[in-house]
């Protein structure tokens, strides 16, 4: 086989629970809000999600300086970078995430600062989180449709519900570390737990096309 996969394959990753721990989770554990625990692997609806969030952190008096203290703390996943740095050897990489440009920087660049596409937080003086604001809805699909115009085969991977649509529009695609009741619910799709094994499907699903 060509260890060589063709030029216009473009890969589209999600970066919590693939990359990077979830975010919310770590708040959740750092300041006791069990709600908070709730991510996109539990509900498809995103607006809903993140107006329960804004609610949450301002009844209880959280705000940027307190999220950014905690994210400060996190590192990737173990394995991430070696596998991210793999696969941008090979490929353009672009990951795309329902996180914020506010929160994901200390992770970023742990990972090598790869190209990210996220939404945005409004933040007032006080720094008080008071909205988000998305690119557009359903980004990561926006964003795979948008690079399959430009002419690249898009091979994608995720592991929640928000990354469904990305996976389904995508020329190919893979769950990664998903919970029982996605891989349940979406069990046409190939699941895979190891960073090793989703690098060879993603180079063999690049060979075919």
């Amino acid at each position: 086989m060509d260890p060589n996969p063709p030029a216009q394959c473009l890969i589209t990753l999600d970066v919590e629970g693939v990359l990077t721990p979830e975010i919310w989770i770590a708040l959740s554990d750092y300041f006791g809000i069990t709600e908070l625990k709730r991510t996109t692997k539990d509900e498809p609806d995103y607006q809903l999600l993140m107006n329960a969030r804004i609610d949450l952190l301002n009844k209880h008096g959280i705000v940027i300086n307190d999220i950014e203290k905690v994210i400060s703390s996190l590192t990737p996943l173990e394995g991430a970078k070696h596998f991210l740095d793999a696969l941008r050897a090979k490929f353009p990489v672009v990951l795309l995430s329902d996180t914020f440009e506010e929160f994901i920087g200390p992770l970023m660049r742990q990972l090598g600062d790869p190209l990210i596409l996220c939404h945005r937080l409004g933040i007032d003086s006080s720094g008080v989180v008071t909205k988000f604001s998305q690119r557009t809805p359903d980004q990561k699909f926006h964003s795979v449709r948008s690079f399959q115009e430009l002419n690249y085969k898009v091979i994608a991977a995720g592991d929640s519900y928000n990354d469904l649509s990305m996976i389904d529009q995508a020329n190919s695609g893979f769950l990664f570390r998903a919970p029982a009741n996605v891989r349940s619910e979406r069990n046409d799709l190939v699941s895979f737990e190891e960073y090793d094994e989703l690098f060879e499907a993603i180079l063999v699903a690049a060979r075919e096309f």
